[in-house]
């Protein structure tokens, strides 16, 4: 039997196999980022795909927190209707779903003032963000805590908190951008404040009967920046916290990209997170092919597969791996006689 396609059990959700579509942007938000075609179409394909968690893009918990202008939203009710299609849809198909909530922070390219954690701005020529005050720290926490409200309200299975990729939340954490003085800055424990404390106020709200995923930048590439070893100590921290489970990716703090990009180049963060802080973790980052999925899973290097380039070019790419591990084909009825 598969590794990569047994069932993965936490808290009251199991995900039928290991592989997760990993959010990825489709800047195609209808008005005041409102869920379109494109998305049903988009996400459902991929459901119908039969990934084991279908996890829908970076959605903005509040309109100055959108990466873009054309960015999902779901800062009101408002929002909730589209998303209720896609989640349906998703889980007649046998895929569990989730939402990443994220706050896009000086990386935001928007129509109002932009916020992060000191007055800097993420590439010279970008607009200077405001250094946020208490007034705006308690606005993005209640954000993130009523975006959770509608998610579950919704039907989500999961939550995964954006806290990677040079967005507010990594902003918070990494050195090279966090330079405040107070309570939120400082060494990693107040760096990480606002992390805990959003992570607190999504759980109020979320409850505990499912799982609070985050996803985190494990390192900074940069000799100053986030390190592997504070990545391992952060995740002690999220464990306490509640967390279930680490997304684990890394850069996005500075413009600059890792020097080296090779397949499975971030393999190695998700696997000694999990070793070292004893959570679980998902791995991201040019995993590609079945026998590296598989072997990821197998070898208990990472609990779950998190795929995004690939599932562009092949939606299908769940059921033509599992025929190439021997498992018994596994999509929709309506497409059996394709394979």
């Amino acid at each position: 039997m598969s590794f990569l396609f047994q069932p993965f059990k936490q808290k009251e959700v199991t995900l039928p196999n290991r592989v997760v579509c990993s959010p990825m942007c489709m800047y195609s938000a209808g008005d005041d980022g409102k869920v379109t075609d494109w998305h049903i179409i988009h996400y459902g394909t991929r459901a119908a795909g039969k990934v084991g968690l279908l996890m829908l893009e970076a959605t903005a918990v509040e309109p100055r927190g959108r990466i873009s202008m054309k960015d999902l939203g779901l800062w009101s009710d408002e929002h909730m209707e589209g998303f209720k299609r896609i989640v349906a849809f998703a889980q007649a198909q046998g895929s569990k779903t989730a939402i990443q909530l994220a706050h896009a922070g000086r990386k935001a390219f928007v129509d109002e003032p932009i916020l992060a954690p000191s007055a800097s701005p993420f590439r010279p020529t970008d607009p200077i963000p405001v250094e946020m005050g208490p007034t705006e720290i308690a606005q993005v926490i209640e954000a993130f805590a009523q975006a959770a409200r509608r998610a579950k309200q919704i039907g989500f299975d999961i939550i995964e908190i954006h806290a990677a990729h040079g967005y507010l939340l990594n902003q918070f954490l990494s050195p090279l951008v966090n330079k405040r003085t107070d309570e939120y800055g400082g060494d990693l424990i107040g760096r990480a404040r606002l992390l805990g404390e959003v992570i607190h106020a999504v759980k109020a709200e979320w409850g505990t009967a499912r799982p609070l995923y985050v996803r985190i930048s494990a390192v900074d590439h940069h000799p100053d920046g986030f390190q592997l070893s504070d990545s391992i100590t952060l995740a002690r921290m999220l464990k306490e916290w509640g967390v279930d489970l680490v997304d684990v990716s890394s850069g996005g703090a500075t413009p600059h990209p890792p020097a080296h990009v090779y397949p499975g180049y971030q393999v190695k963060y998700a696997e000694t997170i999990k070793r070292e802080a004893g959570i679980a973790t998902g791995a991201v980052g040019l995993i590609t092919t079945a026998e590296q999925a598989e072997e990821i899973i197998a070898n208990d290097r990472a609990d779950l597969v998190f795929l995004a380039r690939v599932l562009l070019r092949n939606p299908y790419w769940t059921i033509h791996a599992a025929k190439q591990l021997g498992v018994d084909y596994l999509g929709p009825r309506q497409y059996a006689r394709g394979f």
